[in-house]
């Protein structure tokens, strides 16, 4: 029999980058186990730098096309994942997503270094690898080795020491790689996910990771949702990013038991694009 492909759309402003390189790679790595869609809230022409990026890597980008949201209203995706900050903020919560994930990557049009689309490329690459993991429950090997880039020195938002200081604690280290993964959870999800039945003792280690501005919080009604500081330097975006990639055992019991989770919290914000 065959099985039956997830559906998962890619979202984005402009529709031109991130999201097309989202939708290629995955259908490059996975395209027997999910139909991969993108669209933009603002759609614009596709960047040739963004297929030129796929191409270099032996991906197919020639027959992406741009699409608005709109075009996807009204029908319902396994897995709906924002790539920008501002369609996350503009579409918080897609009607027909079963999961939604809200992933952060800067615009490789406004990035500096040499090539800032294969930059972008791979951390989207990584992100994805991170997915698969998790969501098929099966270790998926890239088709062919990345392209290595530097990346470009940014001002620091945090000192190293008080960063890594940050991570020492095992409920802080979780709290950023289920937040990573996520994209944003909130006190009643973190304990639930953490088994811990203490609030008071959640939040002072959420106050802790604000105070380092590793997280920021935006409030929703009667929640407080937490996630990645957007602004963290790059350098710190990856330690928690290749420490949440490479070490999923460390999460995979929370995540099913946030999974599991009744009554979530509504993440739900007032979207004209949705």
């Amino acid at each position: 029999m065959t099985s039956i492909k997830k559906r998962v759309l890619f979202l984005c402003t402009g529709n031109s980058a991130r999201s097309q390189m989202a939708e290629a790679l995955l259908k490059h790595r996975a395209a027997n186990k999910f139909a991969v869609f993108s669209a933009g809230t603002n759609p614009e022409k596709i960047d040739v730098r963004a297929v030129k990026a796929l191409a270099k890597l032996g991906i197919e980008g020639q027959s992406l096309t741009t699409n608005h949201i709109n075009n996807y209203k009204g029908k319902t995706f396994d897995y709906v994942i924002t790539l920008c900050d501002k369609a996350n903020t503009e579409c918080r919560d897609f009607s027909g997503a079963h999961h939604q994930l809200a992933w952060d990557f800067p615009d490789p049009k406004l990035r500096s270094g040499e090539a800032p689309f294969i930059q972008t490329l791979q951390e989207i690459n990584d992100r994805l690898t991170m997915f698969l993991l998790v969501e098929t429950s099966e270790k998926l090997s890239l088709s062919k080795e990345q392209e290595v880039v530097e990346q470009a020195i940014q001002q620091t938002l945090i000192k190293p020491i008080a960063f890594y200081k940050a991570l020492s604690d095992d409920i802080r280290l979780k709290t950023l790689m289920l937040t990573h993964y996520h994209g944003e959870l909130c006190v009643c999800e973190l304990m639930a996910g953490l088994a811990q039945d203490s609030q008071p003792k959640v939040s002072r280690n959420l106050a802790v990771l604000k105070k380092c501005n590793i997280l920021t919080a935006r409030k929703h009604g009667q929640w407080v949702f937490y996630r990645i500081n957007p602004k963290l330097p790059l350098w710190a975006k990856s330690v928690i990013a290749q420490t949440t990639e490479n070490n999923i055992p460390l999460i995979k019991q929370p995540l099913i038991r946030l999974a599991q989770m009744k009554n979530r919290p509504s993440k739900v914000d007032f979207c004209k694009s949705c």
